[in-house]
């Protein structure tokens, strides 16, 4: 199923105004340098993700990645005059990791939550991607809204760690819940029907219906709840964000990040 193009606008919304709020050492207390300088100073680009995140970010098996993300931070890095290294996460790390010095930013289908923000900045939201459920096509019609998928014999499954684990214990208190530890094989359990439903973003619900022939996205262009994505970056981290935001506003206006956004979305 392609996107539609009223699908297409919902998914990304650019923020109309940037707003202001890594290398191979990182700032100690009380130092003001910048990842701006410090990266193109090492020449190393680090970025955390935890890669099983199709379309942003994902891990092939020759160990090198691929995705939105990928693409993004590939021409991002190329105006520091840097390389990209990534460094393998988890959703449950993410944040951990940026905090502590072990990567400059934190990219991959990252969702701007309150929770986060207490502890990183976040780039200009880049996409407009809400929660949608994914189920056996032939089960659309049972799980349409929150009501409808809450009951105690639907199977709803997440994965740990992220926006997904947090927004199905808050919205479902009847239903069965299952944590499964692998977000690549997620979708399986549900083919396999050990599972019912799957709540994640619009993107990678739309990405899975298909790659996953009998899943179906249930309503991605009327998402259950709002949601943007952006890129993690380092707390009180000023002129780094401001770099990032401009370079994110430059590449909407040239064509480059739409150009991205289609190739892995249409």
């Amino acid at each position: 199923m392609r996107p539609t193009s009223s699908l297409r606008s919902s998914l990304w919304m650019v923020a109309a105004a940037l707003t202001l709020g890594g290398c191979a050492m990182t700032p100690r207390q009380g130092d003001t340098t910048s990842r701006l300088d410090t990266v193109q100073k090492a020449g190393v680009l680090r970025i955390c993700t935890p890669g099983d995140y199709r379309p942003f970010s994902f891990q092939k098996p020759d160990t090198s990645y691929e995705g939105i993300d990928v693409d993004l931070m590939t021409s991002f890095s190329a105006s520091l005059n840097a390389k990209p290294e990534w460094i393998k996460t988890t959703w449950a790390n993410l944040l951990p990791d940026l905090a502590a010095g072990k990567c400059d930013m934190a990219v991959g289908g990252v969702s701007v939550t309150t929770d986060r923000q207490k502890r990183a900045f976040f780039s200009t939201a880049y996409m407009v991607n809400g929660k949608t459920p994914i189920a056996r096509c032939a089960d659309v019609a049972k799980y349409q809204t929150v009501e409808l998928i809450d009951k105690p014999e639907v199977r709803v499954i997440f994965n740990p760690g992220g926006s997904n684990e947090r927004f199905a214990r808050a919205s479902f208190k009847r239903a069965k819940l299952t944590l499964h530890g692998e977000n690549v094989t997620i979708f399986d359990e549900i083919l396999a029907n050990r599972a019912d439903v799957f709540v994640t973003e619009s993107a990678e619900a739309i990405t899975q219906q298909k790659l996953k022939p009998g899943l179906c996205a249930i309503n991605p262009d009327k998402p259950l709840q709002y949601g943007e994505m952006a890129w993690m970056l380092p707390r009180d981290d000023v002129a780094f964000k401001a770099y990032v935001d401009q370079w994110l506003h430059l590449s909407l206006a040239g064509g480059e990040f739409q150009r991205t956004m289609d190739r892995w979305l249409k």
